[in-house]
């Protein structure tokens, strides 16, 4: 199949034009990223967004990669000169994997099985002679004894025999009808269901799964990913069920042609062993494999969900941020930012147990907030969390009594993966001087004033907004979680005077060293002033710089337009319009109603006419000479900051209060709502009307400030139940 028919059939399968399919896969062939093509090439690609244009970037590589296995299959079957021409049209016209591996597998290379020796052993003739089954007269005993052979140690008629059935059994289950037939009534009718093993003395995560039993096709994701776990951890035993007596009849109906010949015990026997010993398990490995990946892609979809939405949480610019990352017995650890992220002052506090110095943590950080004119003090959720949380609370209280017009809050910080970051060679490059718990404090602090800078410096997977992330393909993770760093990034935009290596790194189109290049270049030489002296960096080149350009802002810019999503490519544009309106575009936010006025008024097709550029084209400038420097998050619901702490002895079935969204997954979402455990928002407590929510995601996502009451509360077990209020 040629890349023209692969376009044609994933424009049919994703309703666009095979036009489209074929120019979005030239550019990403030639390296273009996906956040250039989205954003800056509408025009040729028809205005496909980000998704659409990874939907295509994922088929066209599944194609492609389904292509060359064809080709192998093809070669494999003609150098054995077993390719007959309805097997090349049968093999040609297969639509998947799946059915490709069916038709090859009478073919494949296998190892040694009992089907192969019984055939070394002179045994085939007799085999093809009994499932032709049109012997209808005879001795079945004289027949086989032909076959006896002692050098070839097949000494018996009992040995023929079982030697021939062995061989129809294979024949049986290579058999692309008996294999459909059975695949489908796995799906239809099998039960999966698991108990727990004999070494489990004590009470596990798993106990839900001791005695359970459920259809294949009822399964959830989560059921299928804690079974897997359970199994691997020796804590669960997992079977599939399926009426044996049921397929047997199945496969006899589709391999028993003449029930009048001489050996239909035999096809009947190889009908069984076909199904007890090749089929079922073969079979049962392939449903298992395939439960699991529907339960990977949907489990990386909502890791990558849940991933986007913190890392697209609005940041909390020009704070000075006291940052607190508890511990008991080594002490909390506190490290002083300021509004731009610089490490200031640290030290570390012993306010929880086993010391529990009050007064003396109080006194240190009393003596921070006055230096540094401190406004939040940011808390790591870890161990410990909670109660330094009250000791700042309480802290906090006695700061308001003595100053009560002081801005001083406090917010509990998600500080998953700081510790990966904290003993990281990028870590060790910023802080050399600071030991690695110190350097994870400051993570936690930055992460308040600017989400997504601080969290591309961490594996993705560390972050902790998924669910069962170690248990999933982790190359397809990886890819999707990619994918959504990527997006992210490009989306808001890289300032280029700023940004760590880490955060360049992400930007489309370049890379590690060169990211590393440019902050050299910036520590070296001091700050960019536009976007061409990157093109000083070695390795950067006129393509690299093509494709990272728009995405990177330079505030004190001599040009305006380098702090402007507006691509290099288009100044020109940009410039005749501001002339033809009479805008000057170095005063955009003094002269901001009368630019808004202006630009509003313009005809968008002409003036594109008139300009030389497609109506996209023009449309983002106009975006951006309205909103010059814009961060899309700023627009977000700011973050739930806190002054007092709420202990579970306060709260009553009833209470209504706001809860920040801390994780979303299948069957509900974790809220933080200010006591020393999230609350559970389960999925059947969504909707406000009896409507039945399917999907989490549609209702909440991770950062979400959502309005709630108690419905349950468990003291002892430390639970609290939540609805929508």
């Amino acid at each position: 199949m040629t890349d023209t028919q692969i376009f044609s059939i994933i424009g049919k399968e994703l309703s666009l034009s095979p036009k489209q399919i074929q120019t979005v896969a030239t550019f990403l062939d030639e390296g273009a990223t996906v956040p250039f093509l989205s954003r800056y090439r509408k025009e040729a690609t028809g205005g496909l967004d980000e998704e659409q244009i990874r939907d295509i970037r994922d088929a066209v590589e599944t194609k492609r990669t389904l292509e060359q296995r064809r080709e192998t299959i093809l070669k494999s079957i003609a150098d054995q000169d077993k390719l007959t021409d309805e097997l090349k049209k049968a093999i040609e016209e297969a639509k998947d994997v799946k059915t490709l591996e069916d038709l090859y597998l009478p073919y494949k290379p296998k190892r040694k099985t009992r089907a192969s020796k019984a055939k070394e052993k002179g045994l085939e003739p007799f085999a093809t002679l009994i499932y032709a089954q049109e012997t209808t007269k005879g001795d079945p005993e004289k027949l086989a004894k032909v076959y006896i052979n002692s050098e070839l140690g097949v000494e018996t008629i009992d040995d023929v025999f079982a030697g021939a059935v062995d061989i129809i059994a294979e024949w049986i289950s290579e058999n692309i009808d008996v294999r459909d037939r059975l695949r489908s009534d796995l799906r239809k009718f099998g039960k999966l269901s698991s108990k727990k093993t004999s070494k489990v003395k004590d009470r596990t995560a798993f106990e839900n799964y001791y005695d359970f039993s459920i259809p294949v096709k009822f399964i959830k994701p989560y059921q299928t990913l804690a079974l897997n776990r359970g199994e691997r951890e020796g804590i669960l035993s997992v079977k599939l069920d399926i009426d044996t007596e049921k397929e047997l009849e199945n496969i006899d109906a589709l391999t028993l042609k003449n029930e009048d010949h001489l050996f239909v015990d035999e096809i009947l026997d190889a009908g069984e062993e076909a199904f007890k010993r090749l089929l079922f398990p073969s079979l049962e490995r392939e449903l298992r494999n395939e439960l699991t990946e529907a339960a990977d892609e949907h489990a990386i979809n909502v890791f990558a969900a849940n991933l986007h939405n913190l890392l697209m949480q609005p940041p909390l610019k020009a704070k000075r941020v006291l940052g607190i990352d508890p511990a008991f017995r080594t002490g909390c650890k506190v490290a002083v930012v300021d509004e731009f992220g610089s490490y200031l002052d640290g030290s570390t506090i012993f306010p929880v147990p086993p010391r529990n110095d009050i007064q003396g943590s109080e006194k240190v950080i009393g003596a921070f907030v006055e230096k540094y004119n401190i406004e939040l003090i940011a808390i790591g959720n870890g161990t410990a969390s909670r109660e330094t949380e009250q000791f700042a609370a309480n802290f906090i209280q006695k700061v308001k009594q003595i100053q009560p017009d002081r801005t001083l809050n406090y917010i509990i910080v998600n500080e998953a993966g700081a510790s990966v970051y904290s003993a990281s060679p990028l870590a060790k490059q910023e802080f050399p001087d600071l030991e690695a718990a110190q350097r994870g404090n400051i993570s936690i602090a930055r992460r308040v004033q600017d989400p997504l800078a601080e969290l591309v410096k961490i594996d993705p997977k560390s972050i902790g907004v998924g669910l069962y992330q170690h248990d999933v393909h982790q190359g397809e993770l990886m890819k999707s979680l990619d994918d959504v760093v990527e997006s992210c990034v490009n989306t808001v935009g890289v300032n280029l005077n700023t940004a760590s290596s880490a955060l360049l790194n992400h930007v489309s189109g370049l890379t590690s060293r060169v990211a590393e290049k440019i902050v050299d270049r910036r520590e070296k030489e001091g700050p960019f002033k536009k976007r061409e002296e990157l093109m000083d960096i070695a390795g950067m080149g006129p393509f690299r710089f093509e494709q990272a350009a728009g995405f990177l802002r330079i505030p004190e810019a001599e040009n305006p337009f380098d702090n402007t999503a507006i691509h290099p490519e288009s100044y020109e544009a940009a410039e005749k319009l501001c002339a033809s309106l009479e805008i000057n575009p170095r005063k955009l936010n003094e002269l901001h109603d009368q630019v808004k006025q202006k630009l509003e008024a313009i005809k968008i097709p002409a003036k594109a006419e008139e300009l030389g550029v497609g109506v996209p084209t023009l449309e983002l400038i106009v975006e951006n000479l309205l909103k010059p420097g814009r961060d899309p998050r700023e627009s977000l619901p700011k973050p739930i900051l806190r002054e007092d702490i709420l202990k579970i002895d306060d709260l009553t079935e009833g209470h209504v209060l706001e809860g920040t969204v801390r994780n979303v997954v299948d069957f509900g979402a974790f809220v933080d709502i200010g006591v020393k455990e999230d609350g559970l928002l389960h999925i059947s407590q969504m909707s406000k009307t009896n409507q039945k929510v399917e999907n989490p995601l549609e209702v909440v996502a991770v950062g979400d400030i959502v309005k709630l009451e108690i419905i349950s509360i468990d003291k002892e077990r430390g639970r609290i139940g939540l609805g929508l209020a």
